[in-house]
């Protein structure tokens, strides 16, 4: 049995040890203020419409981030840019808790600071997607990428969950204060990171707008990496329906108006899949197949989101979100092996900006299009044709371009 649980062996290396501590702490005591901010903003203004903005600033900022520091991380000190991006996201918490320590209240003010968020954000998940292969050696990074991911779901869960016990004791204020301390620690565990420079010299004379262009000419040439980003694409896009999820709650499977246990438990039932997979993880973190897993992954997604679609009750449909997160879970960790390991180092930081966008574009525009398609067909018909669309498109993907089935991680 204890083959089949979490792989720890990237813990036993100190450097990827400080790195996951930091991102453990960040996970949970650094997401208060992702339920904390839309609560002010709808608090003062009133209006979801400037909690829809606040999201789309730093999206926005997010995108740019991720570009262009994975630009500046093949160039410079990739410890460096952690830093810069954990002291700046500490910096923002701060001024959200003296925002509303002071009382000042200030909507445009936090608006700033959600755009400086993004920007700091992107950094930091550009910047440590490209020093993980660094710290890891290649046959550990299936096993490094599903311990980060398990922080991460379970931050994604745990986070939200003590912020709505906390806010009705403590307020907003003391929120962002704890995000801020968490933030601290992380910048502690960053900062105790050996120097990670990069292993070949810089070209002179390019400025980091011709280094976007180098890394986009290269991500074009490579077949594999285009179709690992195609896969993903197509996987968030096309297969992920949480926009749909009241109408669904509501209409499909008996719920109140407004919400209630039916729709919570929709909203639960995808992560709590993820991090079912996450603490099974070592039954695959040494499987060689990296490409036809992450393919078969989606696909497997897919047909989870066609179940949803057609589901008789609430109970298939949890059974089917709950499968779907497992899968998922998957999905984005041999992703995340072929994308590290694939790419050389002088060109990670760039690939991995460009991953980031897509991990945090995709979502967005994935409750774009199902809220549309929901509109116009319903929600049932949105959702399974979404789902039906990422098998199809990924098993096109597959026949256009057979090496990324093909791809071993021991070749």
């Amino acid at each position: 049995m204890p083959s089949y649980l979490v792989d720890r062996r990237p813990l036993r290396i100190p450097a990827f040890r400080r790195l996951w501590t930091g991102s453990a702490v960040a996970a949970v005591g650094g997401s208060f203020s992702l339920v904390a901010v839309p609560t002010q903003l709808f608090t003062l203004t009133g209006s979801s419409a400037a909690v829809g903005l606040a999201a789309a600033v730093s999206l926005g900022t997010l995108v740019v981030s991720a570009l262009w520091s994975g630009a500046l991380a093949d160039t410079t000190d990739r410890r460096r840019l952690l830093l810069i991006g954990n002291a700046g996201l500490g910096l923002v918490y701060l001024g959200l808790w003296l925002n509303t320590a002071l009382r000042l209240d200030a909507v445009p003010l936090m608006l700033a600071l959600v755009a400086v968020q993004g920007l700091s954000y992107g950094t930091t998940l550009t910047a440590i997607g490209a020093a993980v292969p660094r710290v890891v050696p290649a046959d550990l990074l299936v096993a490094a990428n599903s311990l980060s991911a398990l922080t991460r779901y379970a931050g994604a869960v745990l986070g939200p969950l003590l912020a709505g016990v906390l806010i009705p004791v403590l307020g907003l204020g003391p929120l962002y204060l704890l995000d801020t301390l968490a933030l601290g620690v992380v910048l502690w565990a960053v900062a105790g990171l050996p120097p990670l420079p990069p292993t070949e010299p810089a070209p002179t004379g390019r400025g980091v707008l011709r280094r976007l262009g180098d890394g986009f000419g290269y991500l074009a040439r490579q077949r594999v990496l285009v179709a690992v980003l195609a896969v993903d694409l197509a996987a968030m896009v096309f297969a992920m329906p949480s926009a749909l999820y009241p109408e669904l709650a509501e209409r499909a499977f008996g719920g109140p108006p407004g919400g209630g246990g039916q729709l919570g438990l929709l909203y639960a039932a995808y992560p709590a899949g993820v991090f079912a997979a996450g603490l099974l993880s070592g039954s695959y973190s040494r499987r060689r197949r990296h490409g036809a897993l992450m393919a078969g992954a989606a696909m497997a997604w897919g047909c989870c989101v066609i179940a949803l679609a057609a589901a008789p009750g609430l109970a298939f449909a949890l059974a089917a979100l709950l499968c779907g997160g497992a899968v998922n879970f998957a999905l984005s960790t041999f992703r995340n092996a072929i994308s590290q390991a694939y790419t050389p180092d002088a060109m990670r930081g760039r690939i991995q900006g460009s991953l980031t966008v897509v991990l945090m574009g995709g979502p967005q525009l994935a409750n774009l299009v199902h809220g549309l398609g929901g509109a116009a067909v319903g929600a049932r018909l949105a959702v399974g044709i979404g789902g039906a669309l990422t098998v199809v498109t990924v098993a096109a993907l597959v026949r256009a371009v057979p090496q990324l089935w093909a791809y071993d991680a021991t070749a």
